[in-house]
């Protein structure tokens, strides 16, 4: 199975290094900063709140990408809660770390909080690469001369 195509934006950026021809007629959104939604929690906001400027100010990010930073965010919340919650156990479990827990039946497992922050971590992992936020999604960026003139949208394009 192939890779997914990347958006046009990214494959200027990041170098156009197979010389395939950039597709003229991609629907080009507005940049901007999306108005967070309503239901992110106060960890999932604190994240919105600090990688939105980053994001606007290397252009990747537009106005209709609030429901892909959203999933990110609500993933990154979901790892901190998780992690804050094996700490707080970690107190008391001092054999296992708050690792694994004993069911009724006495049986050691996984505790389910380490699953709940493995899957989050890993989701908003995969979330963070389609904004380049992960090292290697940085690694396969080259920098962008800043704009001189910021008013001309059209010309962050070519």
């Amino acid at each position: 199975m192939s890779n997914p195509r990347k958006p046009t934006a990214l494959r200027i950026i990041e170098g156009n290094r197979g010389h395939r021809p950039i597709p003229k007629n991609e629907p080009k959104p507005r940049r901007g900063v999306p108005k967070p939604p309503a239901h992110l929690d106060s960890y999932a906001l604190a994240e919105w709140d600090r990688i939105t400027p980053e994001l606007d100010a290397i252009g990747m990010l537009t106005t209709i990408d609030g429901t892909t930073l959203a999933a990110y965010c609500q993933c990154v919340s979901r790892w901190m809660q998780a992690e804050e919650s094996i700490q707080r156990m970690k107190a008391r479990d001092k054999l296992t770390s708050a690792l694994m827990i004993k069911t009724s039946n006495g049986n050691a497992i996984q505790n389910p909080l380490v699953g709940v922050a493995n899957r989050a971590m890993l989701m908003a992992i995969r979330f963070a690469s389609e904004f380049g936020m992960s090292p290697a999604a940085r690694a396969r960026l080259s920098a962008m001369p800043d704009d001189p003139n910021p008013n001309d949208r059209k010309e962050s394009y070519f």
